[in-house]
């Protein structure tokens, strides 16, 4: 068998069209270095960074969606700001006993399939799916207001400007991730860092600033409980609070990004998802809490054209003045230009996370399999171009409409932490008898459960006119387009299955053939898995030109997919897999009395690397000729092309245009 780089043509990188695009997209990785995982993969910090920004960027919205919702009762937020806290810890706590038991990534969809079954798994996905691509829009948007207010009146309001500029910044990310996930992570870092420094200085400032009032709140949060009461009743106050803080669930979104971005940790993967997650909860936490506690001492009130964010930094440091110098004025401005840069910051998370969320459903047949495809960079090009289409699509028809955005955003959020917690239910009841503080863990699975359903039910219920029908939409839509794929996949593969009963046992004689002869006519054929496809391509040749070929090579490559990129281990095991396959194919050819042997290489794209072992061997076998099976349907579509890869047909595009012939060989799919 030959070796993957046994006469092989090196790749070069000959065309001015390839320097531009490395450019544009940096030089592709080598899979043959064992380190490359390390290379790209994330430390604890960098993940916050990567997936925690979406999280902690939700401060800038969620306390302020929250505290306009009190009804005036502001005294309530230092409640608000008590129960924010303890339900990040819980939701965060919950996501790390699944990092803990499902180390792969995937999050709540591989927690909904494992655990509550398959149709709770693409509901979870799906979800999931649609929340990427409403993190990538509601993050820009936000960002762009935040920009915007800084802007002169008769700029404020041109609504068309910032829509472009908030387009042209999704193609900023989207040229960024297609570059690779590191990559895109450490440009963005430094926007993360202001943000934290600057936040940190106006949360603990401004308590410390207010260190002498404190008393005097305290005195207005029990004389504001008891004219409350007396106004709404002890439930009606109740209900006040509990609709305030379930409309600022959009404060918990991006929690689960780090459970669902495993793939991307440095090893050990566990450790470092925890480690990420802890710093996620703690600076979330934090930030959330800090900002409502100063909107009380602060008394702030909504302000036309201005978050409240920005009210509240105006009132902490807009007065500050050295030496004749409007420092505080500086600061302000510095503070939420930050803000709004991470909000932009945070819509990587949706360009990390939800690639491989389709990448995963892509690997479960949900969605088309070309969605598990890699670039040479490593990253899911598919994926992330798809996402970004989708969020430039959402943020045109919404408008950029943050209020509208928020919504949608949390309704799938919830949807999907309601799930992960009723599998987790289950996942500690049913291992009661092995896993070690079960009781424990269910408790806060039980009360993360009756939360994010709670927050949800009222979401759905409060602002069903508002934005949350167009996200059950899109999503009914997205659940029942990937059930319809899923399908598909099932009807090909029944048919495949039949066709292997056909020829598995197909009757040989003993060993007649041996070592291929480079000077007698040789068929190259392009095979997958050991199967009926393979063996019908085989025997098609003969049958096509009788005894013409003495020498056959079976030609297959090892496809790095995000299904297999897991580590060097993985790897490994897909290319014995691979040698597997060609071994019984060049055993059967040789009883059926061929001259045969295989050929082999891995990388992420199927047609350079075919196209390279191809050439490397009409070096070796002058009289050669290729061939390759391809499913056909009576009536081919365009969606059948998107399910179906083209490899075979691109094959033959690029060898015929060196002057090789090659033959595609019809298989009929009768589905």
């Amino acid at each position: 068998m030959a070796s993957p780089s046994q006469g092989l043509p090196p790749r070069r990188e000959d065309e001015p069209r390839r320097t531009l695009r490395r450019a544009l997209f940096g030089a592709p990785r080598d899979l043959s270095d064992p380190g490359v995982f390390h290379t790209i993969s994330l430390v604890a910090f960098l993940a916050w960074v990567g997936l925690g920004a979406d999280g902690l960027s939700s401060s800038a919205y969620g306390p302020d969606e929250a505290y306009r919702h009190l009804e005036g009762q502001n005294y309530l937020a230092v409640f608000l700001a008590l129960v924010t806290a303890i339900t990040v810890f819980i939701i965060s706590s919950n996501y790390n006993r699944v990092i803990e038991h499902f180390p792969y990534g995937g999050g709540g969809y591989l927690v909904a399939t494992k655990l509550l079954g398959q149709q709770a798994g693409v509901v979870a996905g799906a979800s999931l799916l649609v929340d990427y691509v409403l993190t990538i829009t509601v993050s820009v948007a936000s960002g762009g207001d935040a920009i915007f207010n800084f802007m002169p009146l008769s700029i404020r309001h041109n609504h068309d400007l910032k829509i472009g500029l908030e387009v042209m910044m999704m193609g900023v990310l989207i040229l960024l991730n297609l570059r690779g996930v590191k990559e895109s992570v450490q440009a963005l870092m430094p926007i993360f860092l202001v943000f934290v420094v600057t936040h940190l200085v106006l949360i603990l400032g401004g308590i410390a600033a207010h260190a002498d009032r404190i008393p005097a709140v305290a005195r207005s949060v029990s004389t504001g409980l008891d004219q409350g009461v007396a106004t709404y009743g002890k439930w009606g106050l109740f209900l006040v609070f509990v609709r305030a803080y379930s409309l600022g669930g959009g404060t918990y979104t991006g929690i689960e990004a780090v459970s669902n971005g495993l793939q991307i940790m440095r090893e050990p993967r566990i450790q470092t998802g925890k480690r990420t997650m802890t710093y996620m909860a703690f600076s979330l936490a934090f930030t959330a809490g800090g900002i409502l506690l100063c909107y009380l001492l602060y008394d702030v009130h909504p302000v036309r054209g201005q978050t409240l964010n920005g009210v509240l930094a105006e009132a902490f440091a807009g007065h500050w003045v050295i030496a004749g110098i409007p420092v505080g004025h500086a600061f302000v401005i510095l503070t939420l230009l930050s803000e709004a840069a991470l909000l932009f910051v945070a819509a990587q998370t949706g360009f990390i996370g939800g690639p491989r969320m389709m990448a995963n459903m892509a690997v479960d047949s949900w969605l088309p399999h070309r969605f598990a495809s890699l670039s040479d960079r490593l990253t899911s090009k598919d994926g992330v171009l798809l996402m970004g289409a989708a969020a430039i699509a959402i943020l045109i028809f919404t408008g950029g409409s943050v209020d509208a955005l928020v919504v949608m955003y949390s309704i799938n959020v919830f949807a999907t932490f309601t799930l992960t917690n009723a599998g987790m239910i289950r996942f500690f009841i049913g291992g009661r008898d092995r896993l070690k503080g079960w009781l424990r863990a269910l408790a806060v699975h039980i009360v993360g459960l009756v939360l994010c359903a709670s927050i949800l039910v009222i979401t759905v219920v409060e602002k069903f006119s508002h934005g949350a029908w167009l996200t059950i939409v899109i999503t009914t839509i997205t659940i029942a387009a990937c059930v319809w794929v899923r399908a598909h996949y099932r009807g090909v593969a029944l048919h495949l299955r039949r066709l292997d009963q056909d020829f598995l046992q197909l009757p040989t004689s003993d060993h007649h053939g041996g070592v291929p002869d480079p000077k007698k006519p040789t068929a190259v054929l392009l095979v997958g898995q050991f199967g009926g496809v393979g063996i019908h391509s085989l025997l098609s040749i003969h049958k096509m030109i009788p005894n013409y070929f003495k020498n056959v090579i079976f030609v297959s490559v090892a496809v790095i997919d995000s299904g297999t990129f897991k580590g060097a281990e993985d790897v490994e095991a897909l290319k014995r897999g691979v040698d597997d396959a060609l071994a019984k194919y060049v055993d059967l050819a040789r009883r059926l009395g061929w001259n045969a042997d295989s050929a082999t290489s891995a990388g992420t794209d199927p047609v350079d690397e075919i196209t390279r072992v191809c050439l490397g061997l009409s070096r070796t076998y002058p009289q050669v000729m290729f061939f390759a099976g391809k499913l056909i349907w009576k009536r081919e579509s365009w969606w059948q092309r998107i399910l179906h890869n083209e490899t075979a047909f691109q094959v033959q595009r690029r060898l015929q245009w060196k002057g090789l012939p090659m033959t595609v060989i019809p298989l009929r799919a009768h589905i």
